[in-house]
């Protein structure tokens, strides 16, 4: 069995060397899992291209123009071969070392879709607190946001997810090579979301760790993403 790790990266120059090491060096091969990583530079402005470019056993897709997280995922999803499909933001505010966690329910066969949810923990809700008290001018839009959208695609899809934007997004391929995806900003998540749920398709969910930056960092997602994602939860309960 091989896992695929789809990284979209636009400008992430100053994370994306450590955040691949860290991928490399996640050892599934108790699990039976192999893996392979691809990263998808979205037509970056600063040096990411050139930074992947010298790194080994990594499949890099360069976009020639910038298409979004969505159009860079969905690049990353044709190429793929795995067998497990999962997104990894090209920050560190996700860890990969909780790759088994996130793929166990889909190796074991319990689930076809996985999300690693940053609010099944106590411990990650503390960690959350903490950070809002510090930086809530940079952050709690961002906070508030997602709770609000994970609370809509609950009450619009009857689903019962407790962080629908989480970036661990884990597919088995076969699910979602199969469905079309047409956003190509962040609004492909509450789009996949809600296409996965009216499938009848479960979304089982497991606790992981966060490490939230702020914009000043390079946070890229802001108010208008949230709207957009409201928007797009409401279209897809009405369209198929």
């Amino acid at each position: 069995m091989k896992l695929s790790v789809i990284i979209p990266a636009y400008n992430e120059s100053s994370t994306i060397k450590e955040l691949i090491s860290k991928v490399k060096e996640v050892d599934l091969s108790s699990m039976g899992v192999d893996k392979e990583i691809i990263v998808i530079n979205d037509c970056s402005k600063d040096n990411t291209q050139q930074i992947v470019e010298k790194i080994k056993g990594v499949k890099l897709l360069n976009h020639k123009s910038n298409k979004g997280k969505g159009g860079a995922v969905k690049t990353g999803i044709r190429a793929a071969s795995g067998d497990i499909i999962i997104i990894q933001d090209a920050d560190l505010e996700y860890d990969p070392n909780e790759y088994s966690l996130v793929i166990n329910p889909i190796v074991e066969g319990k689930a076809k879709v996985v999300y690693g949810s940053r609010f099944l923990s106590k411990r990650q809700r503390n960690r959350n607190t903490a950070f809002l008290e510090t930086h809530s001018g940079a952050y709690g839009s961002a906070y508030l946001g997602g709770r609000v959208i994970t609370f809509w695609t609950n009450i619009l899809f009857n689903t019962r997810i407790t962080d629908e934007p989480t970036c661990y997004k884990c597919f088995r391929a076969d699910i979602i090579k199969n469905i079309k995806i047409k956003g190509n900003k962040f609004d492909w998540e509450p789009e996949v979301t809600a296409k996965i749920a009216k499938k009848g398709i479960r979304i089982f969910e497991v606790p992981i760790s966060y490490f939230p930056r702020t914009f000043e960092q390079g946070k890229h997602i802001n108010w208008k993403d949230g709207i957009h994602a409201l928007w797009t939860l409401v279209k897809y309960r009405i369209i198929s």
